[in-house]
């Protein structure tokens, strides 16, 4: 990750977000939503990352702050402009996911509660606006190369490639398989990053050369142990999780802990368990609107699919933040309250 600072961006918005109606007649629709979103950060702590979508910074010598802002990203580039509550849903789902994995894995978040960080770190007590649902506080760790990356669908890319060739990252698969189709058990397929920045899918044997056998089992079956939860609480919520990436760090007292975001609609292919049919692509649970409308505008010819993007209209804004508002409803089985 680049560690470049950027100047901080807040986007006031005129209005409170439109919810849907149904949403209103579920009496689902948020109470409270910030009214700021976020570009980019500046926060008084020394920043030492910033990813698409994450700013990272240093507390001291055992302590990070992740602040995810409202940056989004599709087919590999930056967006201009920021999807409102993007951030703190993305947060929010983690912060939940890690809750829920308490006595499974071990984890790194101290805490995504706002006052809880302010109390820990009151150097942050002036932004409180700023880092509202979007900030947690973790313990740092050393982080393994590797995203753990697990299938439990056969979609995308590795759907592509068993397309061509009947293989998932050059390991056979058996025959017959179609889009979509669940596979049975849940394939481990991890990646590494390639020196352009883009997850580059590797085998087993390799993973095994870069961390270690012992090491490589031990993130393998916190994978699985990871997805199995999830998996089966999400579909219960009404959403399937298709596949999805973890990344894991070795602490100071040399434990394998689980870091980053968890099962958010950024980091997994989420679908609508009503909507599944196997045999052709699903519509993506977070981003569609945003790719539908690229796509568009790349068969007219308006843009070429590298950076700078087009810019989006208010209507694709809108609908893909509430489509991530709905994502953290069904996962968590509440709207979202900061």
């Amino acid at each position: 990750m680049s560690s470049f600072r950027c100047r901080n961006r807040l986007i006031r918005l005129p209005v409170a977000l439109s919810v849907r109606p149904d949403f209103l007649s579920q009496g689902l629709a948020p109470k409270v939503l910030p009214m700021t979103t976020m570009l980019s950060s500046d926060l008084p702590l020394p920043k030492i990352g910033r990813g698409k979508v994450r700013d990272i910074y240093a507390v001291d010598d055992d302590r990070l702050l992740l602040v995810t802002t409202d940056r989004i990203s599709a087919f590999d580039v930056v967006m201009s402009e920021t999807i409102p509550m993007k951030g703190a849903v993305l947060t929010q789902i983690s912060a939940f996911w890690f809750n829920e994995l308490e006595g499974v894995v071990p984890h790194h978040m101290i805490s995504a509660d706002t006052d809880e960080i302010i109390a820990a770190v009151p150097v942050l007590k002036p932004h409180r606006a700023e880092i509202l649902g979007r900030a947690m506080l973790c313990r740092r760790t050393t982080v393994f190369p590797i995203e753990c990356v697990i299938r439990g669908y056969l979609s995308g890319s590795a759907w592509k490639e068993y397309a061509a060739s009947g293989t998932l990252a050059g390991e056979k698969l058996k025959a017959g398989l179609v889009e979509s189709e669940k596979l049975e058990p849940s394939i481990f397929s991890p990646a590494t990053k390639a020196e352009t920045g883009h997850d580059e899918n590797i085998t087993i044997a390799k993973m095994r050369e870069v961390v270690g056998d012992d090491t490589a089992y031990t993130l393998e079956s916190m994978t699985r142990a990871i997805y199995t939860l999830g998996e089966e609480l999400a579909r219960k919520q009404g959403i399937i999780i298709a596949d999805t990436k973890f990344e894991f760090g070795r602490d100071k007292d040399g434990r394998i802990i689980l870091i980053d975001e968890v099962m958010t609609p950024d980091s997994s292919r989420f679908w609508a368990v009503d909507a599944y049919k196997p045999g052709q692509p699903q519509p993506s649970f977070d981003k569609q609107p945003l790719r539908d409308y690229l796509d568009v505008e790349r068969r007219a010819g308006r843009w070429n699919g590298d950076a700078p993007p087009p810019p989006l209209p208010a209507s694709v804004v809108d609908a893909t933040s509430k489509r991530y508002l709905e994502a953290y409803r069904r996962v968590t089985g509440s709207a979202l309250k900061i």
